[in-house]
């Protein structure tokens, strides 16, 4: 009975978090397509929550795309393929890891200040005072965070995307002395702008989920500093999951059909 009785509550809780979310969600696009938006706080959230990851983000991407086109360079021009160098580098940064691990390292960083944020707000009790003055907290807070991410988060997509194949093709030169023009010419054949657009389109989806997780774990803090460090590490491990979850829906959407 007592396992029952567990699952119960669990099964309880956790359509209570989804229907909690869903509300927010509503809420927040809501505020989003009437134009109610606070454009001050939007630009400054872009530059807290986009701009700050911006050398992070650069970084991961760098090293990843190095990584991608050191263990597939040297094989590769053993075996007389060194032409698809590029072509792996471009193909999975575009695809797959500049959106996957941009989301990733944002959600880290600007999901867990988003949740750390808010939820210092509640504790101290001035997400009541918003409400006893008639302000929507799903307005006031949330609409900025979310629409600053959903500009920013693409932007950092693409900037990591360029600088993981820059960084794939220093290591090709460098250990299998692939030439620049070659590689980059490979880069170039092997994927097409719908590739990107389809990268890109994943980045506003694991915008939305940064934003708005972020938010409302924030908004559902309870119990002091305490409750606000459990809601932003709970922020950060539920942002990661759905991403991963949000990425593997978006890419049967993309490419299941074709596979």
């Amino acid at each position: 009975m007592n396992v029952l009785e567990r699952v119960g509550e669990r099964t309880s809780a956790f359509f209570e978090y989804a229907g909690g979310l869903t509300d927010l969600t509503a809420s927040s696009l809501s505020f989003l397509l009437r134009a109610r938006i606070r454009f001050g706080e939007t630009v400054a959230q872009a530059y807290l929550l986009g701009y700050q990851s911006l050398a992070i983000v650069l970084l991961t991407s760098l090293f990843t795309g190095m990584v991608i086109s050191l263990e597939s360079a040297v094989q590769a021009v053993q075996y007389g393929f060194g032409n698809i160098v590029g072509t792996a580098v471009a193909y999975a940064s575009a695809r797959e890891l500049g959106p996957m691990l941009t989301g990733i390292v944002v959600a880290g960083r600007a999901g867990s200040a988003i949740a750390a944020e808010i939820g210092s707000m509640v504790v101290t009790e001035q997400i009541e005072a918003l409400r006893s003055m008639g302000i929507e907290p799903a307005r006031y807070l949330v609409v900025p965070r979310l629409l600053a991410l959903i500009v920013m988060l693409p932007l950092l997509t693409i900037f990591a995307d360029v600088i993981s194949i820059l960084g794939g093709a220093w290591v090709a030169k460098t250990y299998a002395h692939i030439a620049y023009a070659d590689f980059m010419q490979s880069a170039r054949t092997g994927i097409s702008m719908m590739d990107l657009d389809k990268g890109l389109v994943k980045t506003l989806v694991f915008a939305a989920i940064i934003a708005l997780v972020g938010s409302f774990q924030g908004l559902r803090t309870r119990g002091g500093a305490a409750g606000v460090g459990k809601s932003t590490t709970g922020a950060v491990v539920i942002s990661m999951i759905l991403i991963f979850i949000a990425n593997f829906a978006l890419s049967l959407i993309f490419y299941g059909a074709s596979a």
